[in-house]
């Protein structure tokens, strides 16, 4: 299967028909001088000992990834520094839908050596990433994109982002060549009747800022100090569990939008969200591990913030005991900032998530297409009936979990949320963004297998 093919099949049908051509432009809008160039390398790696060639989005300093700010404009010039076809995603963003980043939804991929520029309003600040809407997101193809908050100005406090990922040095062609298997090849499963089937790829490493735990990545604090840790699970089939260690935390935002602050020390993390947690570091002591364990696995990977005069010790890339199931007890308990405002949905529409793991087939049923009119709220109930959780991400908008399981709450606002099995989520979205947008699971081999649909605008 070719890199750019399982993307384009359900959004590209509508999209270049739906926009005006004026709008259509505006992605190209913005003078290259003006604008902070972003590029897209070929890099080299070390992992597990081992030489690995991988992608990545750097500034003309090396640097990686963006880092903005709330209430001035996104301006980037993107260049195309590989041999290959490629486009970026800006996740969690809300531009207009030409600048989205999905293939041919409504722009083409840029060719190699090509360039493109990116114009849009940058309103509200929040933990983001970038990443390919292709496989290359498998081959690290992702950064973060922090958006400063003005607000925070002030604050005594360091930052740390962490961008997790798994790795692997096969190719995602591979990977997903060896998934989509006939059920006649592969061994016999045995899934206990009902059971969960948590990770459908063994990788050869677990990432914290491109660097397993057997050489982490060890990050110079104030003994006492305060830090916001941005954590951003950028892997393509892995969900997490953050661990604070003797540390407790405030998780203060979900995918870049504020909550009530929630304490604790153990915080889950599906592919595609992000964790603002807060922490204050003790007077004395350390270093201090944060830790990533994978679901059902005793795999993990994390970083270690060291204060002065603490050694580093070796902390093993296999723990003890496995990594928790991820479910929705959390989730219950996120109550939103800034919720949406109070009011009775326009159209509402229900989603069946299902698959078939042995034949590897995924699908998102709907019973009519989500379409919207500019000014809707709408209600979407996605029922997960498959034995796989599904992490399910809408471009270009910010939805409400306003239900669980049929009751009614006033969650969280963000554009990721689980679904694990058996388990129904509801969300509510003001439709105020138009375009055909990419509405997806964000396990990229279920996305590219079926588990991807739109979010469409009346023209």
């Amino acid at each position: 299967m070719k890199r750019r093919q399982f993307v384009t099949g359900l959004v590209a049908g509508t999209a270049a028909l739906s926009l005006p051509p004026a709008f259509l432009r505006s992605a190209y809008a913005a003078q290259p001088s003006t604008a902070t160039p972003l590029s897209i390398v070929r890099r080299t790696i070390e992992v597990n000992g081992r030489a690995a060639s991988v992608f990545g989005l750097e500034q003309a300093d090396g640097s990686t990834g963006l880092r903005l700010r709330a209430g001035e404009p996104f301006n980037v010039l993107l260049r195309n520094e590989t041999a290959e076809q490629t486009i970026i995603h800006w996740h969690g963003l809300t531009p207009p839908w030409p600048s989205d980043g999905v293939p041919d939804a409504p722009l083409p991929l840029i060719n190699a050596g090509m360039e493109r520029v990116f114009e849009f309003p940058l309103e509200t600040p929040g933990t983001h990433w970038m990443h390919a809407h292709t496989l290359q997101e498998q081959m690290l193809l992702a950064a973060p994109l922090i958006v400063e908050d003005p607000a925070d100005d002030g604050r005594d406090e360091q930052e740390v982002v962490i961008l997790l990922h798994d790795f692997s040095f096969a190719s995602p062609e591979e990977l997903l060549a060896g998934l989509a298997k006939p059920a006649d090849a592969m061994a016999p499963m045995d899934h206990g009747g009902m059971a969960m089937d948590l990770n459908d790829i063994e990788y050869d490493a677990y990432l914290a800022n491109d660097r397993a735990l057997d050489d982490p990545e060890a990050v110079k604090v104030e003994r006492g100090g305060r830090i916001r840790v941005r954590i951003i699970n950028g892997a393509t089939a892995t969900a997490f569990t953050i661990d604070l260690g003797a540390i407790n935390g405030q998780l203060v935002a979900v995918d870049g939008q504020n909550i009530e602050p929630v304490g604790g020390r153990r915080f889950p993390i599906s592919m595609g969200q992000r964790l603002d947690i807060r922490v204050e570091l003790p007077s004395e002591g350390g270093p201090f591990p944060i830790l990533a364990l994978r679901e059902g696995s005793a795999h993990r990977t994390g970083v270690i913030l060291q204060p002065p005069g603490s050694q580093i010790a070796r902390v093993a890339s296999i723990g003890s005991e496995d990594g928790p199931i991820l479910d929705l007890a959390l989730e219950a308990e996120l109550r939103a900032i800034a919720p949406l405002p109070t009011r009775v949905a326009d159209k509402s529409f229900e989603m069946v998530l299902n698959g078939d793991m042995a034949k590897y087939r995924w699908s998102l049923g709907l019973r009519e297409p989500i379409i919207a009119a500019s000014g809707d709220r709408v209600e979407v109930t996605m029922t997960n009936m498959s034995m796989m959780a599904h992490p399910m991400h809408l471009h270009g908008h910010h939805f409400q979990v306003v239900a669980i399981d049929g009751k009614r709450i006033a969650g969280a606002v963000r554009d990721t949320v689980l679904i694990p099995p058996r388990r129904a989520v509801t969300i509510a979205v003001d439709a105020s963004n138009p375009g055909q947008w990419a509405f997806h699971c964000h396990h990229l081999y279920h996305m590219a297998t079926g588990m991807m649909s739109t979010f469409g605008y009346q023209t």
